[in-house]
């Protein structure tokens, strides 16, 4: 256990269910079991850079509601890269030492990092400036951070856009219609493969695999052929046009985000006078509401796990799950290469053994 007695914990990046279980395992493992204090960071490193510090001490009897809410206690943000911040007056700046000295006030002797390949690489490198003893564990709804087969929040959203094309199935039959339900992923299309073999979908699209309007419209045109008066398409917000153009929108911050390739696609459908066709954004619900039981017990994992490797002193790594167990792997590996969903993977055949359309 070595001399480990104050450890800080903080999640970074777009919130997702099963955040909160996760700090919970954290705080019961490290409290309860090892004797040490807890230290919730808030707003990510954000809070490094306040004077004191924005932390709290978290206690096991604050633990019991969180197995069952969104979000997180400590909350987080996805913005301000400590090496290149953003000033009020538009200029960047390296804020790192400043998060560094943070840090140091705390008096940690080791940091829980939750996050996504990006902000878990952000805090590696913030601890390799400032000799901290880093732990990471994978969240992301979009489940493509390397070397784990599953991340925290991917299967609460999952289990939401499956939902949502079973709701969805009734209302395209009740109106003759074509259904586009467009979903999160920002690189990788396990979301919309996922809960479109789940949910019914007879058309899949990812960005891991070309498509042509043509065959959309030729798979929708042979589904009503065959008295099938509807047809349910889930897309991921990744997917790019025919021709290979990424769909974006600035919004009023000046931020740069995906999103529009479902009204893409119902406009395309619609000009060839194939069927009449209305577009669900499903956008943040998927982050939101109560954790799956999947999400429960991989924060449950993961936090004990992660507690544990600090016990044994076993630092620069991020916990990951591996054949039905959790295991341990160096961050840098980690965070090489993001997982995308494999053309020839599982899933992917999966779907074009149930007739799903997936591209060419």
């Amino acid at each position: 256990m070595g001399d480990t007695k104050r450890i800080g914990i903080l999640t970074s990046g777009g919130d997702c269910a099963g955040l909160n279980p996760t700090i919970r395992a954290v705080v019961l493992r490290a409290v309860e079991h090892y004797g040490w204090e807890v230290i919730g960071i808030q707003q990510a490193t954000h809070g490094l850079l306040k004077d004191p510090p924005a932390a709290m001490a978290l206690q096991p009897q604050q633990m019991s509601p969180l197995l069952t809410a969104g979000g997180t206690m400590l909350g987080t943000t996805n913005k301000g890269n400590p090496f290149a911040f953003p000033m009020p007056d538009g200029t960047l700046i390296d804020r790192s030492e400043d998060m560094i000295d943070g840090y140091r006030k705390l008096g940690l002797d080791a940091l829980i990092g939750i996050g996504g390949d990006g902000s878990i690489a952000i805090l590696r490198k913030l601890a390799q400036q400032g000799n901290w003893n880093l732990v990471g564990i994978p969240k992301t709804i979009d489940n493509d951070v390397g070397v784990t087969e599953r991340s925290v929040g991917f299967d609460t959203a999952v289990n939401i856009a499956t939902e949502a094309l079973d709701r969805l199935q009734f209302t395209a039959a009740s109106h003759s219609r074509v259904i586009i339900l467009e979903v999160m992923g920002r690189d990788a299309g396990h979301i919309a493969i996922s809960a479109g073999i789940a949910g019914g979908a007879d058309i899949i699209l990812i960005p891991e695999i070309p498509y042509t309007i043509d065959n959309v419209c030729a798979i929708i045109k042979e589904r009503q052929s065959k008295g099938k008066n509807y047809s349910l398409i889930i897309v991921a917000e990744a997917v790019r046009t025919e021709g290979g153009d990424p769909l974006t929108h600035t919004d009023g911050l000046g931020e740069c985000r995906l999103g529009g390739i479902g009204q893409y696609l119902s406009e395309q459908i619609c000009s060839r006078h194939v069927a009449e066709t209305r577009v669900t954004v499903l956008g943040h619900v998927q982050r939101g509401g109560i954790p799956s039981p999947s999400d429960r017990l991989i924060g449950a994992a993961f936090g004990v796990a992660a507690v544990d490797l600090i016990a044994e002193r076993q630092f620069d790594q991020m916990v990951t799950w591996q054949n039905r167990q959790v295991m341990s792997v160096p961050i840098a590996d980690a965070i090489a290469h993001y997982r995308a969903v494999d053309p020839t993977g599982t899933l992917v055949k999966t779907a074009r053994g149930l007739g799903i359309y997936l591209g060419d």
